[in-house]
């Protein structure tokens, strides 16, 4: 079975924000979050955004949730 490689996904968003031009401002503003610590648990692996979140960052990103996703 396929298991979310956490590292290689936080490394995945960091890269997919700054290619496509987002500053965590940008980002914190789009998730409405008061402050960026969660958008940085994420880019670090520390955690994954919640489905509905996945879903709102896939869309700003431009991608599909699995180009998102690294697995294992």
């Amino acid at each position: 079975m396929p298991k979310i490689n956490m590292a290689a996904t936080g490394a995945n968003i960091k890269a997919l924000i700054r290619t496509k031009g987002f500053r965590i401002a940008d980002v914190q503003t789009i998730f409405g979050f008061h402050t960026p610590q969660a958008i940085f648990k994420w880019m670090r692996g520390d955690a994954m955004p919640s489905i509905d979140n996945m879903v709102i960052l896939a869309h700003m990103l431009g991608v599909t949730i699995d180009e998102i996703i690294i697995t294992e």
